[in-house]
């Protein structure tokens, strides 16, 4: 039946027969309809592409996961047009002969924009209540779910009044053709009038469609969609409408680490559109706040630069953490529909996004090692004097004898450096003497601590050594020692509650 239509459609606004302004044009898309209507293979790409010829996504002999960060099969997903991100198909999506909007097409012919069709519309649906397909929105969801959560949503203004099943029509056809980059909505404003009216979307003569973009900024904000009724003319502005976080890059950011002044981890998709893809778009959106988002145009795998980071398909997903490190999150992306490849390129992100934490909690662990390594001084022949000599009355030295003792003493002598000692006041000297910190390699300077014991305390992973160099006398704890027991140790060598024993011989560093 369709078939017969289109056919007659193309006689009557055949160029021969019809010399009205338009008439070719309109030819033209009648027998681009014919065609895709015709050609199953064709119809199928527009279905799950949106292409407007009904041409495949791009590359898509590039099908499967070669290499991969994830244990996963992530993807990205098609749509129509410059702004597509299709690859390989995968399945068939199930969707409507009419996806491809022929809706628009009797509506181009024939005019009447939305507006001006309204009435009608309205008397021939207004019976039928409210779709269920189309989410309510209140004042208190949209504060919850809508605002600058980073996804984009389009959202319909009425009254039970000037309800539209047409309109509604339309909204679920985008919502289908856009599903997993666009959510759509419906706000009652009888119930809340306050509340449209404060966003400035109060309908008055005809519902009113907006959509909560992310076009122009971090923020999102309300834009008004006020063109023809038809799902082909709404999906072209939601899909304009879309986040645009990602920053177009070209192939010299790849010897480049992307930290753009902050700690972000950054991500950057490789593919051969000439434009930011709407998979791109909509998750660069959802995570901008949690990744630096990049794209880049490749024109041939077998480029130098892109063999250098082993990328041997398109499209590609590599991924920079935080110190630097370079990985491939993905290549040879395959897809089947644009919701999926959202959901499996969320846990892709998500993944990697656990790895940085890693990355960044291991960074800080190691910094803060040599941090106290650099606090609390390796006691050496060149700086004993200053730390343990004649200069310093006390000296509570972290004797150790593996790394991992030496990284639990550090950290504990660390903190305690920094606290304040209160100690009894001495009946010969009421000052408070200064006392320093050192840690000692146990195990390359055995006969440092042999002039204090015989055994040299070889049963001890670690021991504390509070030294007096101008009285050659020692206290030792070799206990299991934490914080706690440190500081009470060194409160009482102060204190004079710890007995202090002669050394058995000047202790000397080798």
């Amino acid at each position: 039946m369709m078939l017969w239509i289109l056919c007659r459609l193309s006689l009557q606004y055949h160029p021969d027969k019809n010399k009205n302004k338009g008439a070719q044009e309109k030819f033209s898309e009648i027998n681009n309809a014919y065609e895709i209507l015709y050609d199953k293979e064709k119809r199928k790409n527009h279905d799950l592409y949106g292409d407007k010829k009904g041409n495949p996504g791009f590359d898509a002999g590039n099908a499967g996961g070669h290499g991969g960060y994830s244990g996963g099969q992530p993807s990205a997903g098609g749509q129509g047009a410059s702004q597509s991100y299709s690859y390989h198909f995968g399945g068939s999506g199930g969707q409507s002969l009419f996806n491809f909007g022929f809706d628009d097409i009797f509506a181009n012919m024939f005019g009447g924009g939305w507006f001006g069709g309204f009435e009608s519309t309205r008397s021939q649906s207004g019976s039928k209540g409210p779709s269920k397909n189309i989410r309510s929105i209140n004042s208190q969801l949209f504060k919850k779910e809508v605002v600058n959560k980073g996804m984009t949503w389009l959202l319909l203004f009425e009254t039970p009044m000037l309800m539209n099943n047409q309109l509604e029509s339309v909204v679920e056809e985008v919502s289908r053709l856009l599903e997993g980059v666009v959510k759509v909505g419906r706000v009652n404003c009888e119930s809340e009038p306050s509340f449209c009216k404060d966003l400035g979307t109060y309908p008055h003569k005809v519902p009113r469609l907006f959509v909560y973009a992310y076009k122009y900024g971090d923020r999102g904000s309300l834009v008004e969609y006020k063109g023809d009724l038809g799902a082909k003319d709404l999906r072209t502005f939601c899909r304009e409408n879309l986040p645009q976080f990602s920053k177009r890059v070209d192939l010299k950011y790849l010897e480049f680490s992307f930290d753009d002044g902050d700690s972000l981890p950054g991500v950057m998709l490789l593919s051969s559109k000439k434009d930011t893809p709407t998979i791109w778009r909509a998750l660069s959106g959802l995570y901008h706040k949690r990744f630096n988002f990049y794209d880049l145009q490749v024109h041939d795998v077998s480029d130098p630069a892109i063999k250098k980071i082993g990328i041997n398909a398109l499209p590609s997903i590599v991924g920079w953490l935080s110190n630097g490190e370079k990985l491939i999150l993905k290549a040879g992306i395959s897809v089947i529909d644009m919701n999926s490849a959202v959901n499996e390129l969320s846990a892709l992100l998500d993944a990697f996004e656990r790895k940085n934490k890693k990355s960044d909690s291991s960074r800080a662990r190691k910094a803060q090692t040599e941090s106290v390594n650099e606090q609390i001084p390796l006691l050496k022949g060149t700086n004993f004097d200053d730390k343990c000599g004649q200069s310093s009355p006390l000296c509570i030295i972290g004797a150790f004898r593996s790394s991992r003792a030496r990284k639990e003493l550090g950290s504990i002598l660390s903190v305690v450096s920094k606290k304040s000692f209160s100690r009894k006041q001495s009946s010969s000297n009421g000052n408070r003497d200064s006392f320093s910190y050192a840690l000692l390699d146990a195990s390359k300077q055995p006969a440092f601590l042999n002039a204090f014991d015989k055994a040299a305390y070889k049963s001890s992973d670690k021991v504390l050594v509070a030294y007096k160099h101008r009285k050659g006398k020692f206290a030792t704890y070799a206990k299991e020692l934490n914080t706690e027991q440190v500081e009470q140790f060194i409160s009482s060598v102060l204190n004079g509650d710890v007995p202090f024993s002669k050394t058995r011989q000047p202790p000397k560093l080798t």
